[in-house]
């Protein structure tokens, strides 16, 4: 999987199937990206006990997801795509494409 933060990604199962939304954060384990929090997806409860600084209450935060369930979104299309890479011929440097339209993703 190689998704990073700021990545628009659509869920392609799921009961969130068909939402979009921008990686919040990637969670690895093991050097291997394994989940993702989006933005507006797996929105759950959470009940927050309140401290010196914060009130308490219940609070929706957005959960984490498995990486496999999210997929990159073609920002030429609009639909969803697998990720490829090649090299940048001027830099000389690897980058991220879209499989779809062969557009640069960074």
């Amino acid at each position: 999987m190689n998704f990073k933060v700021g990545d628009e990604v659509v869920v392609i199962t799921g009961s969130d199937k068909g939402k979009t939304g921008k990686i919040l954060k990637v969670i690895r384990t093991e050097g291997i990206i394994t989940k993702v929090v989006v933005e507006g997806v797996h929105v759950v409860k959470k009940h927050q006990k309140s401290t010196g600084q914060e009130t308490g209450g219940i609070l929706d935060v957005e959960a984490p997801i498995a990486a496999s369930n999210v997929m990159i979104v073609d920002p030429k299309t609009k639909k969803r795509t697998r990720i490829g890479h090649t090299t940048d011929t001027k830099t000389g440097k690897k980058i991220r494409i879209t499989k779809k339209s062969n557009e640069k993703i960074d």
